[in-house]
């Protein structure tokens, strides 16, 4: 009794801070007006970015880990990067144009969309869309995203430069920290809150906040008077979204073309030209879905192996592990070659790994393979490598009616990485993630030069796919934590085998143009590169798993999925459309 007395009077002798609806509208986006404090007894907060809407991330399948999390990481571009361009959340779909009469439909998260009607509905209640996006450059599109689903919120906030009162913000939680304040102080009747989230590392700390506030409200520390609030805090499961990989390759490009603008006109020096590059993992005979699908029909699980302890491959014939130079393109065909072959005989190594041996129609047929024989490699369980193969002595006969005829296409195994621009620099030489220390250290005069603190674990503006090697969120954790997220970050992703090939680096003079410090202005202008010369416009470097697997590329082992070609296939996208077209990709624009 004593001492709620000595905290009351505590709270009497000193000047109360003043929160009012006015001041509170100034966190708003809307020109709406804002119910009285008495009518409202309920608070309930939405995040945008995969709570409510299901905004695109880096296809992981596209880029390699590095480039997925730099491209997150505020701090490599001058433009800021993937969250930080407008033009990323407007090319969702299939464009804000066609996608703003349709209200986006496919890209929401439905369940939450219900929530927020009944919401609405709820005359007791203040609906909040709260996100960590720019206001100057993020406010008029959310609008018109919200807008039309027809969904009204009271209250529509973005970070801006700076707060109502000149706050200046470390972070988007030390940002939402302040609004979810003003709302709770100002809204002093309402019972309680709810807060919709995503991001597992907001989640908690949404929890230790409202714990500490309470705690707060509760002495004479609190800058006005109020009752504890009961906050609840609801972890939503994250949704895994993705542009058409062409419109991606696309708007990334473009800003890469922003970014080398600036540096080019001297309006930014901490920084250097960047330009994509393709990392080749392994030239081979690509095998199509289909064949994929009747080649694995061959394996036989010992009796208890659960099939989850296993990969199943079967999706090529390895040429190379690495890029392959001209003289042995040359020698299998060339990029695009069509080649028959028979399965003749399969076996496992130890149960751990099941292999088809296989022959060439005709037999005289000219090939290549770096193994002793050509293979498929058909399944492994973990951990165990696709090279064991080579082990297997004894191969079984296998039936007629199981020796299946099949073809493939000779292609690469590709993924598309971001790096400074490298003077000098043939095109052979770039297909290798580049891992000569010194060479990089002669080029770190910009973004590649950048290590964020432990990978921008301080700075939650930069995003990441969670899990190992850049995979999707699936984790739902450390949303925020993106490892190493260099550009040109060491001797990783070391999946070329064999060095930078310095055996070939010459084979053909024609790949090994000198690069300069110019701006990369085109992609994978494969209709002008040599090495598809001969295949006409149709012919596309695979960029994605297998069916139905989502490997890692840091294998050491060179081998690795593939799927229909990029720009010319025949898949389907997040949202509803076909892959394909002309057969190339996008020059930057």
């Amino acid at each position: 009794m004593n001492g709620d007395t000595t905290t009351a009077n505590a709270m009497a002798g000193r000047k109360l801070a003043s929160y009012t609806i006015t001041g509170l509208k100034r966190w708003s986006c809307l020109a709406r007006e804002l119910p009285p404090v008495s009518q409202v007894k309920a608070l309930h907060v939405y995040d945008f970015d995969n709570t409510l809407f299901m905004s695109p991330l880096p296809n992981p399948k596209l880029w390699t880990s590095q480039t997925t999390g730099s491209l997150q990481t505020q701090e490599c571009f001058v433009n800021g990067g993937w969250w930080h361009d407008p033009h990323i959340l407007e090319a969702t779909g299939q464009g804000i144009e066609k996608e703003e009469p349709r209200a986006w439909d496919g890209w929401w998260n439905e369940q939450i969309v219900d929530l927020v009607d009944l919401s609405i509905k709820q005359n007791d209640a203040l609906t909040i869309l709260l996100t960590g996006r720019g206001e100057d450059n993020f406010a008029q599109l959310i609008k018109r995203i919200v807008a039309s689903k027809k969904l009204a919120f009271d209250m529509i906030c973005l970070k801006p430069q700076a707060g109502p009162n000149n706050q200046t913000f470390t972070s988007t939680m030390n940002y939402k920290q302040a609004i979810l304040q003003d709302l709770v102080y100002t809204y002093r009747d309402a019972d309680e809150i709810r807060i919709y989230e995503d991001r597992v590392k907001h989640t908690r700390a949404f929890r230790e906040h409202f714990e500490s506030f309470n705690k707060m409200l509760l002495n004479s520390s609190a800058p006005t008077s109020r009752k504890p609030i009961t906050a609840e805090v609801i972890q939503v499961t994250e949704t895994h979204t993705a542009l058409d990989p062409v419109s991606e390759t696309a708007e990334v490009q473009r800003m890469i073309n922003g970014h080398n603008a600036a540096i080019n006109s001297g309006t930014h020096t901490l920084s250097s030209p960047l330009e994509i590059k393709r990392t080749v993992f392994f030239t081979g005979y690509l095998i199509s879905p289909i064949d994929t699908t009747r080649l694995l029909t061959l394996v036989k699980l010992p009796s208890g192996t659960r099939e989850s302890e296993v990969k199943f491959l079967a999706n090529n014939i390895l040429v190379t592990p690495r890029p392959c130079p001209q003289s042995l393109l040359e020698k299998v065909g060339g990029i695009g070659r069509k080649q028959t072959w028979q399965v003749t005989g399969i076996a496992n190594y130890e149960s751990r790994i099941w292999a088809a041996r296989v022959t060439p129609v005709p037999a005289n047929a000219p090939h290549h393979t770096d193994n002793p024989i050509p293979i498929v490699v058909l399944a492994l369980v973990k951990n165990a490598r696709p090279s064991d193969a080579n082990r297997i002595q004894n191969w079984q006969p296998i039936p007629s009616d199981k020796q299946y005829i099949f073809q493939t296409e000779v292609g690469e195994k590709v993924q598309l990485r971001i790096e400074s621009v490298i003077d000098g620099e043939g095109e052979y030489e770039s297909l290798f993630h580049n891992r000569n220390p010194k060479r990089r250290r002669d080029h770190q005069d910009g973004p590649d030069s950048y290590r964020p603190v432990r990978g921008g674990h301080h700075n939650d503006e930069n995003r990441r796919l969670n899990g190992v090697n850049g995979g999707y969120r699936g984790s739902n954790q450390n949303r925020g934590r993106g490892g190493n997220n260099n550009l040109n970050s060491g001797n990783q992703n070391r999946t070329a085998r064999g060095g930078r090939g310095h055996n070939h680096r010459g084979n053909n003079n024609s790949n090994n143009r000198g690069r300069g410090g110019r701006s990369y202005k085109s992609l994978d202008d494969v209709q002008n590169n040599s090495r598809y010369a001969n295949h006409g416009s149709s012919y596309q470097p695979n960029y994605d798993d297998g069916p139905g697997q989502n490997f890692s590329t840091n294998n050491n082992d060179g081998y690795n999925a593939s799927f229909p070609a990029l720009g010319g296939g025949t898949g389907t996208y997040s949202n509803g459309a076909q892959g394909g077209g002309d057969g190339g990709l996008p020059y930057g624009k």
